[in-house]
C-alpha cells in the first residue's frame, strides 16, 4: 500500500487501533496481551502463538485468563504473511530474543524503505537477571523496548550506547500485569502462605525436593497455616522455562507426605494472592506482584544468593530470607527505595469491591489505565509508552526498522538465529517456509495438528524423563 493512502488513512478519524501479539509461552501471552491493553485501550486484539515447544495448552491460556479477538498458532513466516497482509497498526512480539531478532529481519524485509508498517513493541515478561546483553541486542531494532522499572531502562540504554545503538527505543513502564487488591493484614501472624514456584529454578532435583519438603516442614510447625505449593504447569506442559523435575512429582515422596495445610495449586497468580499473607519465592516475578499489593514477600536465601538462582536481583530489597527465619515467624517488608527503583509502587489500603477479586480489578485496570487506577501511583506508568506510540502513528510513514545485528555487525551469528526460524540471512522466509495458494483442507489441519501435538509429547517425554536418567547414569 502506497504511503500516501495510508497517511490518508491516519489523518481520518481513528477507529479502535488493530493490535497483533506474538507470544511462544503462556506467561509471555499474558504479558503481551495485557501490554497491548496498557498501550491501546479498546483495540481490536489478534493473538498469535508461536509454534514450538513452549506453546501454551488451552488449560494455560484459560488460567491466564487473558482473551483475544481471534487467536491462532503460527510459525514465524506464517505471522510475517498475516501482518503483511492484514497491516496491524501495532505488533507486541512477546518472545524469547531469537525470535525477536527473527521477526524484526523479517518485518525489515518486508518493508525495507520507509513505509506505514505496523509500530514494532517487545520487551522483558519480568525480572532481567541473566544475558542482559544477548537479550537486548537481540531485542534492538524495534520502535519501543519497554523496561519494566527505572533501574531496567537505565541498564538497557546503557547496553545499546555501549555498543553504539541508538537507546531511543528505550521505554520506561511497569509489568502491565501488577494491580489487584492492596493487602490488608488480618493480625500479626500469615495464615495463608503460598511458595510460589518456578519451572527451572532450581535446577537440580535434590534442591527442588529441599525446598518443597522445607514448605511441608513450614505447614507442620504451623498447623494454623495454609501452605499453598503454587505451580506453574502440569506434568507435560511447558512454560516459558523447562522443567525437568515437576513439584507434582516430588510431592509423590515426601517424607510422611503433604499434611493436611500444605497442598498443590494451580490457577491464575492474582486469585492466588488474594487470599496470601505471605509469598515465598526463589526469585520469581510473583514476588514483585506481591510487593506491589504490601504483601510480606520472602526470597529464599537457603541455596545461596547466586546469579544462577536470579535472587541476587532482589539485593537490597528487604526481602531475602531463609525458610529458619520464616519458620521462626519473620514477615519480611520490602524496602521503599529498593521498590521505587524496581517500578513496583505499593498499593495504598483501600476496600476492595464486594466480590472483586484481581481478575476483575485487573481487567478495569487494563481497559482504562489511566482512569481506573487513578489512585495508584503507577497508574500513569504507559503514558510516556502510550504517548511515544500515538506519535509514530501519526507519521504517514515509518523508517525500516534497523536492528543492531545485521550481517556485518554478525555474519556468524544473525545467520543461525534467522535459519532457526525459517528465514534466510536477508530476512525473507526460506523455500517451504510459509504456506502458499490453498489452505489445507481440514483433514490434512487436523492431521498436522496430531502430528504436533505427538511430537510435543515425545520432546516433554525425553526432557522430564529420559534426559534426567540419562544425566543420573552419566553421574555413576
Amino acid at each position: 500500500m502506497p504511503v500516501s493512502n495510508r497517511s490518508a488513512q491516519r489523518s481520518a478519524p481513528r477507529s479502535p487501533l488493530r493490535v497483533a501479539v506474538l507470544a511462544d509461552s503462556d506467561t509471555r501471552w499474558k504479558w503481551g496481551a495485557l501490554t497491548a491493553r496498557r498501550l491501546a485501550p479498546g483495540h481490536r486484539l489478534t493473538g498469535h502463538l508461536l509454534r514450538g515447544r513452549a506453546t501454551p495448552t488451552a488449560r494455560q491460556l484459560g488460567e491466564v485468563g487473558v482473551r483475544a479477538d481471534r487467536l491462532t498458532e503460527v510459525t514465524c513466516a506464517e505471522f510475517l504473511a498475516d501482518i503483511e497482509r492484514e497491516r496491524y497498526d501495532v505488533v507486541v512480539l512477546a518472545l524469547v530474543g531469537g525470535a525477536v531478532q527473527a521477526v524484526l529481519h523479517g518485518v525489515r524485509a518486508l518493508w525495507p524503505d520507509p513505509a506505514a508498517r505496523p509500530v514494532i513493541v517487545t520487551g522483558y515478561v519480568g525480572v532481567v537477571y541473566e544475558k542482559l546483553a544477548d537479550g537486548l541486542l537481540l531485542r534492538h531494532g524495534a520502535d519501543l523496548v519497554l523496561a519494566n522499572s527505572r533501574h531496567d531502562a537505565q541498564r538497557f540504554r546503557a547496553v545499546y550506547e555501549g555498543v553504539g545503538a541508538d537507546a531511543g527505543c528505550v521505554t520506561e513502564t511497569v509489568l502491565p500485569f501488577l494491580g489487584g487488591a492492596a493487602y490488608e493484614p488480618a493480625g500479626s501472624r500469615a495464615t495463608t502462605v503460598v511458595f510460589a514456584v518456578q519451572p527451572s529454578v532450581p535446577e537440580s532435583r535434590a534442591d527442588r525436593a529441599y525446598l518443597l519438603e522445607r514448605a511441608a516442614g513450614h505447614a507442620r510447625l504451623h498447623p494454623d497455616r495454609e501452605v499453598l505449593v503454587k505451580l506453574r504447569s502440569r506434568p507435560g506442559e511447558h512454560t516459558t522455562h523447562l522443567e525437568e523435575q515437576p513439584y507434582q512429582r516430588l510431592a509423590a515422596k515426601v517424607p510422611g507426605g503433604l499434611p493436611a495445610n500444605c497442598r498443590l495449586a494451580y490457577g491464575n497468580m492474582g486469585e492466588v494472592l488474594d487470599g496470601a499473607d505471605l509469598l515465598v519465592t526463589v526469585s520469581s516475578t510473583a514476588a514483585l506482584e506481591s510487593l506491589h499489593r504490601g504483601i510480606p514477600t520472602a526470597v529464599l536465601t537457603d541455596l545461596g544468593i547466586r546469579e544462577a538462582l536470579g535472587n541476587h536481583h532482589f539485593l537490597g530489597s528487604g526481602c531475602l530470607a531463609s525458610w529458619d527465619q520464616l519458620d521462626a515467624g519473620l514477615l519480611p517488608q520490602g524496602d521503599p527505595e529498593w521498590l521505587a527503583a524496581q517500578g513496583v509502587a505499593p498499593l495504598a489500603t483501600t476496600p476492595r469491591a464486594a466480590g472483586a477479586g484481581a481478575a476483575d480489578v485487573a481487567e478495569a485496570a487494563a481497559a482504562d489505565p489511566a482512569g481506573a487506577a487513578a489512585d495508584d501511583e503507577d497508574a500513569d506508568v504507559f503514558a510516556a509508552a502510550r504517548a511515544r506510540l500515538a506519535a509514530l502513528l501519526e507519521l504517514p510513514g515509518l523508517p525500516p526498522v534497523a536492528p543492531y545485528y545485521t550481517l556485518t555487525t554478525a555474519p556468524r551469528y544473525l545467520p543461525g538465529i534467522l535459519a532457526r526460524h525459517h528465514l534466510a540471512a536477508d530476512g525473507t522466509p526460506l523455500p517451504g517456509a510459509a504456506r502458499e495458494g490453498a489452505e489445507p483442507s481440514r483433514l490434512r489441519r487436523r492431521l498436522r495438528s496430531h502430528l504436533r501435538d505427538a511430537a510435543r509429547g515425545l520432546y516433554r517425554h525425553g526432557v522430564q524423563r529420559v534426559a534426567p536418567l540419562i544425566r543420573r547414569m552419566g553421574e555413576l
